[in-house]
């Protein structure tokens, strides 16, 4: 809905969005074929190794209970623990993956993986699937971590009382920012927030600004964008008009195959450990 509205009112970017040119971009099929792979992979080798968040909450609750013993807040209401409970959760999550992204650019080792997810040369919502296995690996155990361990405490202190605002399954406030155009990050729709929005909140521009060649070391918020703005890695929209995707030529070269994802960081880890 938002798309339509967008272009509706920017109707030069109509000739961009729909083009054949960007969605049969050979970064596009490399994009396709990619998903169709990844979704089986993770299915069958990822997710079976991570750690669930029930049994980190499990552990965390087990460790309260040996340290402090029974313990049990009755001063709020179901509804005020669910508030909380949710936002909490969200706040947790979106903190830890704006870290875990930022060490992604910045350790050199988790780079070279986390390139994979760069090399596209034109965005589209599959785009977001372009995570190497390791990657993936890594926002698994972090998620089971965070989720984990904030679903253990609140057990601890509220018992029963421990639920979420959630809509098809997904946490209230997560629902909130797709509606608000979240999903919109790995596109070419340039919807901006505006400046002071953008302190708080990351557009879908403010995405693409990240995936562009000059300014990949900003912008690394998921929903918010209040982390960049504390720690020193944001850019507004509206200060960045020049934006080309990918890595740099050199670069690219290392990326144009299945098999390339894949294996291309390995053999450069190798090299690395290697010298």
């Amino acid at each position: 809905m938002i798309t339509f509205v967008f272009l509706k009112f920017h109707p030069k970017q109509q000739r961009i969005v729909l083009s054949k040119k960007l969605w049969l971009h050979p970064s596009s099929l490399l994009d396709y074929s990619y998903f169709i792979f990844s979704v089986f992979f993770r299915v069958m080798i990822i997710l079976p190794v991570i750690i669930s968040t029930k049994e980190v909450a499990l552990f965390v609750n087990i460790v309260l209970l040996n340290q402090y013993g029974f313990v049990r807040i009755e001063t709020l209401s179901y509804t005020q623990v669910m508030v909380l409970f949710t936002l909490i959760l969200f706040i947790l999550n979106d903190f830890t993956r704006y870290w875990l992204h930022r060490l992604l650019h910045f350790v050199p080792w988790l780079w070279v993986f986390h390139k994979v997810h760069h090399s596209a040369k034109v965005l589209n919502p599959l785009t977001f699937y372009r995570v190497h296995p390791i990657e993936f690996l890594l926002f698994g155990f972090r998620y089971s971590l965070s989720i984990g361990f904030v679903t253990g405490v609140f057990v601890f202190l509220f018992g029963s009382l421990v639920s979420i605002y959630d809509i098809l399954g997904v946490n209230l406030f997560v629902f909130i920012f797709s509606l608000l155009g979240s999903n919109l990050r790995h596109s070419h729709i340039k919807l901006g927030f505006g400046n002071v929005v953008e302190l708080f909140l990351i557009s879908p521009l403010q995405h693409q600004i990240h995936h562009s060649k000059n300014y990949m070391n900003t912008n690394f918020g998921g929903f918010l964008s209040v982390w960049d703005y504390l720690f020193g890695t944001l850019i507004l929209s509206k200060n960045v008009t020049n934006i080309k995707f990918g890595l740099e030529k050199t670069q690219m070269k290392n990326f144009q195959s299945l098999k390339d994802l894949l294996f291309f960081p390995f053999i450069v880890t190798y090299k690395q450990i290697k010298k």
